[in-house]
């Protein structure tokens, strides 16, 4: 259906489409209202059939409309039109990631690949703190703008989509080459499995394509939940360390070794940028057998929960059962294949197998946790509790989560899987610590012996050292429930490098200068006068050994031998004396004397224009120049000046 010309909402016209996708078709529009261009996201025909799906979109849309962010598409309005649904967003110049990384057909630039991955990461924090999962982080959803500014989209879809009739698998099947593993396997998905999606797309930026690829997107699902992927260091050498590691910790399979927060990965992106082969990504060492046994649980677990003890075995169990256990890696292809059958509306006709009986898994999420079992227990499932935690929404003894979570839809679950749930202890009431000035370790300690939960944030400081608490966002002595998250702001130092000092006194002024520029020191000199040892340093302003901020300023005293300066003193006798005397009887008054200071000229008669001295010192030192000029008669001229040596060269004395 071609809207162009059309108006929606008695208020936005469409002018032309400028998008095609999987969820939607875009068409630039003019909002008649604000008369501003927007852009007016068109959903599919194969999502609007489902009423649920319909008021799920519209509360997921609105959520996401919430969020105010410069990395986050905004969206103005959500409207349906007859049976057309849409959404009114930022309308955004610029290209997508993926048609950038096309374009480029290799990897793109490290540094510029951190700042875009920084600025996904911004946004999903924001999202993130607000409970919004974004669940289809790709390039395709990330749009660069001609200013270099990366703005992430369609926020909240991913999941009314994924939660409606028509599943995941079947909508995005372009997606699975950054979904988690969580997510490859039909799981349960939170803000840890965005970052998976994101060190995908960071993967992709530095190596110029995906770490798993295959002809089917089955195939890619299990590459997802088996392989390790090659490092990107491997496939282009130019890949810094610390970037390198980032993107391995983001790509972790056990979602517990993972960032926990994009908060956590966000801290190490920036110092990435500052420190790109430093080693301050943290790794942890896992049980790869347990995590192994996991996947395969997660996986297939409602087919079979795995026998602690093969003597345990049901003879009554069917063949195919036992083929399942014997080999796991087949088991799970099968549910793979039968996930995305399922998913595409299709058939597995050719296959005849008997698979454990479905039930309805009941949602249990704020009963009581002797309703939720006795609920758990009569649909033929195992009740389990995970663990009990404070909460101050949730009434002491009640249910605040379950594993699996409830779907509406797809609520199916195999007889006899475990439902775990968490279980609230309720309103329990503390007091906020005092943990400014504290080191990280001993502040987190503090807040979790007071029962409360621990948000870092890292930042920079020129005040406080690096580790330590710089402020809470929560004040000291403040009342709080038990199971309340306080962020704290931890220094991470000046994020300027420190530089040690050389020891520069002996050495020549040129090199010493020199060897401190080298160390990112900013020079000062500082001259001294002397007779010996000319151009030497012989004092620094900054103690050598000592650490310093790169770009410090250092004073160095340097010796100066003064040179022998001159000066000539050029005396004017013609206009002094008056010029030639015709009489003859004085005769002697032709002759005059010129004196400066102790050197004498005799000799020059009245009509000679000028006669010269030259006087000899060190550079600096002040002389008092006197000029005496006498003839037969008597003095007839004097006249004195100061002068310093090595500011003038020449000096005049004339008639006054």
């Amino acid at each position: 259906m071609n809207l162009e010309g059309k108006l929606l909402g008695n208020r936005y016209e469409m002018i032309e489409k400028i998008g095609n996708g999987g969820m939607s078709t875009v068409y630039k529009a003019m909002d008649k209202v604000l008369k501003r261009n927007v852009a007016v996201k068109i959903l599919r025909d194969e999502f609007t059939t489902d009423e649920e799906f319909i008021k799920r979109f519209e509360a997921e849309a609105q959520s996401a409309a919430r969020l105010t962010h410069p990395n986050i598409v905004s969206i103005y309005d959500v409207g349906v039109e007859g049976n057309l649904y849409y959404i009114v967003m930022e309308l955004i110049q610029g290209k997508t990631l993926k048609e950038i990384i096309i374009e480029e057909r290799g990897p793109l630039p490290w540094k510029w690949s951190v700042n875009v991955a920084i600025q996904i990461a911004s946004a999903l924090e924001i999202a993130h703190r607000n409970n919004i999962v974004h669940r289809d982080i790709k390039p395709h959803n990330i749009i660069i703008t001609e200013d270099g500014i990366a703005k992430v989209t369609d926020f909240g879809i991913a999941k009314a989509v994924s939660n409606s009739t028509i599943t995941a698998f079947g909508t995005t099947i372009g997606s699975v080459h950054y979904f988690s593993p969580e997510h490859a396997r039909g799981g349960f998905t939170d803000a840890k499995s965005d970052l998976y999606s994101l060190g995908v797309v960071m993967y992709e930026m530095v190596t110029g394509r995906v770490p798993f690829d295959a002809d089917t997107p089955v195939s890619v699902a299990l590459k997802h939940m088996q392989e390790e992927p090659e490092e990107p260091i491997d496939m282009n050498p130019n890949v810094p360390t610390a970037i390198n590691k980032i993107i391995m910790k983001a790509l972790q399979k056990d979602v517990t070794l993972r960032y926990q927060s994009a908060t956590e990965m966000l801290g190490d992106l920036r110092r990435s940028l500052k420190n790109p082969d430093g080693d301050f990504v943290e790794e942890l060492e896992y049980d790869s057998t347990a995590r192994t046994q996991k996947i395969n649980t997660d996986m297939y677990g409602e087919i079979d929960e795995l026998p602690n003890s093969r003597n345990k075995k049901d003879k009554k169990e069917g063949k195919f059962k036992q083929f399942i256990k014997k080999h796991k890696v087949l088991s799970i292809i099968v549910g793979l294949i039968l996930l995305f059958a399922l998913s595409l509306g299709g058939t597995l006709g050719v296959l005849s197998i008997t698979n454990p009986a479905e039930v309805e898994m009941p949602n249990v999420v704020g009963m009581s946790k002797e309703e939720a079992q006795k609920e758990i227990e009569a649909a033929k499932l195992k009740f389990e509790i995970e663990k009990e935690e404070y909460n101050k929404d949730v009434p002491e003894g009640y249910v605040i989560s379950q594993d699996p979570t409830y779907m509406e839809r797809f609520n199916k679950v195999k007889e006899g899987s475990t439902v775990s749930v968490v279980v609230s202890k309720g309103q329990e009431k503390t007091t906020v610590p005092n943990v400014k000035g504290k080191e990280k370790e001993e502040a987190i300690k503090l807040l979790e012996d007071a029962k409360l939960k621990v948000e870092v944030i890292e930042e920079t400081s020129k005040t406080v050292k690096e580790g330590f608490v710089i402020s809470q966002e929560t004040a000291p002595d403040e009342e709080a429930f038990a199971g309340d998250t306080v962020k704290i702001h931890v220094s991470t130092g000046t994020g300027i490098k420190e530089v040690t000092v050389e020891n520069v006194v002996g050495q020549d002024e040129i090199i010493a200068k020199r060897n401190l520029e080298n160390l990112g020191l900013k020079v000062n000199i500082s001259y001294t006068n002397s007779t010996t040892d000319n151009g030497k340093v012989t004092k620094q302003s900054i103690e050598p050994n000592k650490k310093v901020d790169e770009g410090t300023t250092i004073t160095l005293t340097v010796n100066k031998v003064a040179e022998t300066k001159k000066i000539t003193v050029n005396i004017d006798v013609k206009s002094i004396t008056g010029g030639y005397i015709e009489d003859e009887e004085e005769t002697k008054s032709k002759i005059v004397t010129v004196k400066v200071n102790n050197e004498t000229r005799t000799g020059i008669s009245k009509n000679e224009s000028n006669c010269s001295v030259t006087l000899s010192g060190k550079e600096g030192e002040e002389t008092r120049v006197t000029v005496v000029i006498t003839d037969a008669k008597g003095e007839i001229y004097r006249s004195e000046r100061t002068v310093t040596f090595g500011t003038e060269d020449t000096i005049s004395f004339s008639k006054e």
